[in-house]
């Protein structure tokens, strides 16, 4: 079973912790989590660009000149794609980006981003925030003490509002409970703090 470093919030090493195997030792294809990667980004496109056709622009009831005689093509509406205001030509339309993975890709996706950040060094356990208040001073001086640099992705074990609250404004910091985690967020995380509670609860779920 795979251990690490257990962290007191002003970075002080206080034991070791072990973590779930199923989780932090099952590595992944790198094409199976990029897949996941790819297949969250696509679903957060909302696909409601839409372009006009040339049946849909106002105007062009009638021709422009007569058929006949002008020594210029025949045109039939203003609307037509050449003219200056007509529709557009295999424009893009209302649609939806999703791309549906099988349940055990994503969750062995998951578990594959959380074994290479831990192979890497990138995951820290912390024993707990002890954030008693929002306040995002304190927060940066648990991030400091324990050397989270970059892009940082604490992991709470539930609702922690003052947690929420407190690294609202770091934009480089995203909070997320240990039951809602996913590829994207893990795999673009620099360093990785999950509290030790949480790591009971992500057993549980990813497990």
């Amino acid at each position: 079973m795979p251990q690490t470093t257990l962290y007191a919030r002003t970075g002080e090493e206080i034991g070791t912790v072990e973590l779930p195997e199923a989780i932090f030792d099952a590595p992944a294809p790198d094409a199976v989590i990029h897949q996941a990667v790819v297949a969250q980004l696509a679903g957060r496109h909302l696909g409601t660009h839409d372009t006009k056709t040339r049946g849909e622009v106002a105007g062009g009831g009638r021709k422009p000149y007569r058929q006949k005689g002008t020594g210029r093509a025949r045109q039939g509406s203003r609307t037509a794609p050449h003219y200056r205001g007509g529709g557009t030509v295999f424009g893009p339309h209302p649609r939806s980006y999703a791309q549906r993975l099988p349940r055990r890709m994503k969750r062995a996706a998951l578990v594959g981003a959380l074994t290479a950040k831990l192979d890497d060094g990138a995951i820290r356990v912390v024993d707990g925030f002890g954030l008693e208040a929002p306040r995002t001073k304190d927060l940066v001086g648990v991030l400091d003490a324990l050397k989270a640099s970059g892009r940082v992705l604490l992991v709470a074990p539930g609702a922690d509002e003052a947690l929420v609250l407190s690294a609202r404004n770091l934009p480089k910091v995203v909070v997320i409970r240990a039951d809602s985690l996913n590829v994207y967020d893990v795999v673009n995380a620099d360093t990785v703090l999950i509290e030790q509670p949480a790591i009971s609860r992500m057993e549980e779920v990813y497990a």
